[in-house]
């Protein structure tokens, strides 16, 4: 038995001792906290299976966007006391367990049965690859063959942050998400937000552009770009924008929109819903990613930074 073999062992032990544990621990701040190293854990699988693509989304979004949401929603339900809740009774634990158990049996069935060879699509993905004109085989197959769900990503996104945002105040409505952050201008906190941004946005825009011919793409860019701009408004030097601001919403709706006209161009003028005539099929899809990028990085810091609560004016 090699290391490398050794070493996928234990991490799948932890991982499901891990994912058990924050399942059945009471406290929710360590719950949260367990899910964070779940998700990184996660992330390190998805590299060892050399889906490096996958790899980067998990650790953004498992790791690092869930547990940031879901450690203000603990901070929440703390301030509120709602945390005195009622425990589960037996019969509703028991039968919790048992679902879980009866779901994971059929999901090892389903696999176990699956007729060998696997049926799979692959080979006809990969003697189509050359009418996109990428390179990268993930960002192929989720820009062509798997745009439907690439497209619907998108609108879960945006329904995301209409459901954050619903949850604001009439009064507040139009305003500012979040709380107003303030730290020490000569902290080292501002340092970093005025040394790393530039840096982080280099990276974003390189890791869009890279993901056409190699791991990457407009979710992995769009997360650093998201990230760079929470390092500004947490240390003090920008403000999130009034919801109300037309060119806010503008972008929100730019990578859905953009990718749902070229499927209608598609469908009028092509073979079907989605599919992109072989000479402008790169063109069509760099600009969806271009759109896609900034959907995704004003959605995600919008989503931290909450339902809007402030006046519009500063």
């Amino acid at each position: 038995m090699s290391i490398a073999t050794v070493f996928e062992i234990v991490l799948a032990a932890v991982v499901l001792g891990l994912g058990i544990w924050t399942i059945v621990v009471r406290e929710t701040f360590s719950a949260t906290v367990g899910f964070v190293a779940y998700g990184l854990l996660v992330a390190l699988i998805w590299v060892r299976l050399d889906a490096v693509d996958v790899a980067l989304t998990e650790a953004a979004i498992g790791g690092g966007l869930g547990g940031v949401l879901l450690l203000g929603a603990a901070a929440r339900l703390r301030d509120a006391d709602v945390m005195a809740a009622e425990t589960p009774g037996k019969v509703v634990r028991a039968s919790a367990a048992a679902l879980s158990v009866l779901t994971t049996a059929a999901l090892a069935g389903a696999v176990l049965l699956l007729p060998d060879p696997a049926p799979t699509l692959a080979p006809a993905a990969v003697a189509n690859a050359w009418a996109t004109g990428l390179s990268n085989s993930v960002t192929n197959v989720l820009m062509a063959f798997r745009a439907m769900d690439t497209m619907l990503e998108k609108v879960v996104l945006l329904l995301a942050i209409i459901g954050v945002w619903s949850l604001a105040p009439d009064s507040a409505w139009g305003g500012r998400p979040g709380p107003r952050h303030q730290a020490d201008p000569d902290g080292v906190l501002a340092f970093l937000a005025r040394l790393l941004p530039p840096v982080g946005i280099v990276v974003g825009i390189y890791i869009l552009w890279t993901g056409a011919d190699h791991p990457g793409g407009a979710f992995q860019g769009g997360a650093i770009l998201a990230s760079m701009w929470l390092l500004t408004i947490i240390a003090g030097l920008a403000d999130t924008p009034p919801v109300s601001r037309r060119w806010l919403r503008f972008i929100l709706v730019a990578g859905p929109c953009l990718f749902l006209v070229v499927g209608l161009v598609g469908l009028l003028f092509g073979a079907a819903f989605l599919s992109y005539p072989p000479a402008l099929a790169k063109p069509l899809i760099l600009g969806i990613e271009v759109a896609m990028i900034l959907t995704i990085a004003a959605t995600l810091g919008l989503l931290l930074a909450g339902a809007p609560e402030r006046s519009a004016k500063p």
